[in-house]
């Protein structure tokens, strides 16, 4: 018998080629699972590509010229030729580094209390957490004015104690703690997704097989958590070095990071093209950091940030 003929689209014709057979369905061509991705992922690409790519590409554009409009490469070699603006650079990660540092200090053995709390206590702790983040950055920053000011509950403290109140304000150590304040929760959060993820009879396992509480703590609790510490410090690393309002506060004029920079020039000097060129460092030594970082942790363990 002879193969049925067809046309281009697949649908059958008749044995003499005039018309369509009937009865006989056109078969459905599968999509593929990429195409379907592709698909379903184009509204967020969308909206991605408006936020953030084109943002960044005018940042990058304007960073390559002048004020008035001509190309140059003045404003990168103003910035990494001058040795001031080089220390700003090293103190503004250096305070993130600090600030993710104590978030990671803090917020672990927090995380590790949550993970064995019932559901409903979970829930009221997990409010208090993220307490911090309900409230405008002005009002926190402000709060903490008081709390460590010279006549501040904490300068009360040490004067009940018969001892010296130490500068608690417009230095490095205010601009850590409130950061700490601000960030803790990012920190918590993703450890929080790790530890609810380990298995809960490892560790009466390694117990049984006379392993001790801190040789369970340190050979399976931090190692399988390492995922969610990689993602907690990426996030609250980003965010530090980035923050303005709250080292402005409590940093005041002694403390100056990048973002106060990018501030100052954009505002008071108008000087667009180097607050874009001064911003664009930050990205990019940030985003090295944050790579370096990932890569070094993820061959200790921490394969799946985010899984």
């Amino acid at each position: 018998m002879a193969a049925t003929a067809r046309v281009a689209d697949g649908t059958a014709l008749r044995p003499d080629g005039s018309a369509p057979m009937p009865g006989v369905p056109k078969p459905v061509r599968k999509r593929g699972p990429w195409r379907t991705g592709l698909l379903l992922a184009s509204p967020a690409i969308a909206v991605l590509a408006l936020l953030f790519i084109a943002p960044l590409f005018m940042l990058v554009y304007n960073s390559f010229r002048t004020q008035a409009g001509d190309p140059t490469l003045h404003n990168y070699t103003r910035f990494l030729g001058d040795s001031f603006y080089r220390d700003v650079l090293w103190h503004t990660l250096w305070i993130g580094a600090l600030t993710t540092l104590g978030c990671l200090v803090v917020g672990y053995p927090f995380a590790v209390y949550l993970r064995g709390r019932s559901p409903r206590a979970r829930n009221y702790l997990s409010l208090v957490l993220l307490s911090p983040l309900l409230i405008s950055m002005v009002t926190r920053a402000y709060g903490w004015l008081v709390l460590l000011g010279p006549k501040g509950p904490v300068a009360d403290g040490f004067h009940a104690l018969g001892l010296d109140a130490p500068k608690m304000l417009y230095n490095d150590t205010a601009v850590v703690v409130g950061m700490v304040h601000v960030m803790l929760a990012y920190m918590v959060l993703p450890l929080m997704g790790s530890l609810d993820r380990i298995d809960p009879a490892l560790t009466p396992a390694a117990k049984g097989l006379g392993a001790s509480g801190w040789t369970c703590f340190w050979r399976i609790t931090v190692p399988l958590s390492l995922p969610g510490m990689l993602a907690g410090s990426l996030i609250v690393f980003s965010l530090t070095v980035s923050s303005f309002v709250t080292p402005a506060i409590l940093g005041g004029p002694t403390v100056k990071l990048m973002p106060y920079f990018v501030y100052t020039e954009a505002t008071s000097n108008l000087n667009w093209p180097y607050a874009a060129a001064i911003g664009f460092v930050l990205i990019v030594v940030t985003t090295i950091l944050t790579a370096v970082y990932a890569r070094l942790l993820r061959g200790r363990g921490g394969e799946e940030v985010f899984a």
